[in-house]
């Protein structure tokens, strides 16, 4: 049987028992008087401000240290009694989905007066969708009130069907090296807090691509909910991403303009204001007819943050953006007797000053500025690339050489890499797929060879992919299955020498290897049995699944029961998303902590391979 801790609701419930006017329950000692226990809260008194008191845990969560005097919140407190959510009698009457209800008894989600403030931002949004079409609702768990289910769905996860790739093919295994490069499939915000104990601390650079959240992506949730759903969603992932940063890290998340200004000031709020660095804007196509309300988007945007001040940048060079194209046109117009175009370069400073200069064949060459040495001068001289002024009052000039030139430095705005186009042999016929030059762009500049590189919506594989070609140590993580287009089949074929994208510009012969391996499921099994059944199936599934362990504490379960012909009448559809809106999402897969329950059947090659991650051998 999978253990499961006391909740911290029973915690305080049971404390309240510990009343000594035994003024909280009634006389059959198992209905709470929730009024009771409100208005002696209101009124601060004493008795129940002791008992509050007397247990540590119920004490952190409801008082605050203010220059050592405790202060009772008793709004949150009054709060946490009257929300029927967290107590045993709180759900559900029988409808076609579960949900919060009011005082009235009226499903809070069917109401259009109520609105997720984003200020509710301290809770987390499992996201647990598994498939583009999933559009399930998503549970909330608030970190006030559930601190214990929390704990739990962040908890390390078990790992399963693990295997390592290489050019070779595949082969099973029980250990995890040091160097080697992970694919996870799974929930990517409890893969996320699993890796946390091996990678914190660790990663250089992060770059995402999640969902846009424009309604026509795979973030397809309650509409009455859509932005405060999407910020919770990322700020529980972003949050976590910022631990695994190195100091001198950097995150790189692309958006659009749907919802690039919340995410800045979500991202703002986590990294801090003072480590923005830019807001990166791709022009990824050319213009086309106007929609008829608005202008044509043509545009992505890259919100680039570091975790500190001592961040690691290497300066980037193009030649091919408009900027640069504009530069060489004006500046090189020499050519020189070779057929070689060049433009002249002044070596004089500025304000030169006498004193830092040195004489070089009878011209005077300024050392401020510059810091030309008379070494350099020589070598210059003797590769033909200076140019000698008759007049020896004038200055010396350098040639810069157009098949020498390595550019100018980027700007924030990339119009030099092109969106790829469905018919190249780069395109692997995945909606949003990026090109390979624009995560190298990022890789490169804030990473250096055998860094560590994390992408936590791998999507096609694009980053493992690049990373691979360029010599970085990578993760990916990735939750949707996206069949003959997964990303697995796509880093296997790098791994073969691909040629495609990068691979000609980088020398890439193929080579070196990958770990893959799941989150080892549990609950994740129902969900999918269940999106893959027709309605005989789902109306068999019903006693099977609410007579199991692993129906969330949310549900009445004699109610359930009761109300088995009722779920017959549902639809198809109606069926399909009760029955996974009552499993329980803090056991959609296996704990590491409960890895030794026989009930849960986690073989010994499992084992040996999850204890190996965690450094546990």
């Amino acid at each position: 049987m999978v253990k499961k801790r006391e909740g911290f609701y029973l915690e305080l419930l049971d404390l309240l028992k510990q009343d000594p006017q035994n003024r909280f329950y009634a006389d059959n000692g198992k209905d709470l008087l929730r009024n009771k226990v409100y208005e002696c809260a209101m009124k601060m008194d004493k008795d129940l401000i002791k008992l509050l008191l007397s247990n540590n845990r119920i004490k952190e969560q409801f008082f605050t240290n203010i220059d050592d005097l405790l202060v009772f919140d008793k709004t949150a407190f009054g709060w946490a009694i009257n929300n029927k959510a967290f107590l045993q009698d709180s759900y559900t009457r029988f409808k076609n989905n579960i949900g919060l209800i009011d005082s009235n008894e009226q499903f809070i989600s069917s109401k259009n007066d109520v609105v997720l403030s984003f200020p509710y931002k301290d809770c987390v949004l499992e996201g647990g969708q598994t498939k583009e079409d999933q559009e399930r609702e998503e549970i909330y768990y608030n970190e006030l009130l559930a601190p214990d289910d929390v704990d739990r769905l962040l908890a390390p996860k078990v790992f399963t069907n693990m295997k390592r790739y290489t050019k070779d093919g595949e082969e099973n295994i029980t250990s995890f090296e040091e160097n080697d490069n992970l694919l996870i499939k799974g929930n990517n915000l409890l893969a996320l807090s699993s890796i946390l104990k091996r990678y914190e601390g660790k990663v250089k650079c992060i770059y995402i691509d999640p969902p846009y959240n424009t309604g026509s992506d795979s973030f397809n949730y309650n509409d009455n909910f859509n932005h405060s759903t999407w910020l919770v969603f990322m700020k529980n992932r972003l949050l976590l991403a910022k631990k695994l940063l190195s100091e001198d890290g950097s995150i790189f998340v692309q958006c659009d303009d749907y919802e690039d200004a919340y995410l800045k000031v979500l991202m703002d709020e986590i990294f801090g204001r003072e480590n923005f660095r830019n807001k990166i804007t791709w022009k990824r196509r050319g213009g086309s007819a106007n929609p008829k309300n608005r202008l044509n988007n043509v545009t992505d945007y890259i919100l680039w943050f570091s975790k500190s001040d001592k961040l690691l940048y290497n300066p980037i060079f193009s030649l091919e953006d408009e900027n640069t194209q504009k530069y060489i046109k004006e500046r090189f117009t020499n050519i020189d007797e070779n057929g070689r175009k060049y433009m002249k370069s002044p070596l004089q400073s500025p304000n030169p000053r006498p004193n830092l200069m040195y004489e070089y064949k009878g011209y005077r060459v300024p050392t401020n500025g510059w810091s030309i040495s008379k070494e350099v001068m020589e070598e210059w001289d003797r590769l033909g690339k200076l140019c000698f002024p008759k007049d020896k009052s004038q200055n010396i000039n350098r040639k810069i050489y157009l098949d020498e030139y390595q550019g100018q430095p980027i700007s924030s705005l990339w119009t030099d890499i092109f969106v790829i186009n469905p018919m190249s042999k780069e395109s692997v016929d995945f909606v949003g797929q990026k090109p390979e030059a624009l995560i190298q762009r990022i890789l490169e500049m804030c990473s250096n060879k055998n860094d560590i590189i994390l992408d936590f919506n791998l999507g096609s594989g694009t980053t493992g992919t690049v990373a691979q070609k360029i010599n970085r140590q990578w993760i990916g993580i990735e939750q949707l299955d996206y069949g003959e287009i997964d990303s697995v089949k796509r880093i296997q074929n790098v791994l073969k020498g691909d040629n495609t994208g990068i691979s000609k510009a980088v020398n890439w012969q193929g080579g070196g290897s990958f770990v893959y391996c799941e989150l080892k499921e549990l609950n994740q099994k129902y969900i999918d049995e269940i999106m893959s059944a027709d309605n005989d199936k789902l109306v068999e599934l019903y006693p099977k699944i609410t007579e199991s362990e692993f129906v969330s504490y949310k549900v009445d379960i004699n109610k359930l029961k009761e109300s088995e012909q009722d779920f017959k009448d549902l639809s198809t559809e109606d069926k399909r998303k009760f029955l996974i809106e009552v499993l329980d999402k803090n056991l959609l897969y296996v704990n590491y902590c409960d890895m030794e329950d026989e009930d849960l059947a986690v073989t010994e090659e499992e084992k040996a391979f999850t204890k190996s991650f965690y450094g546990d051998v």
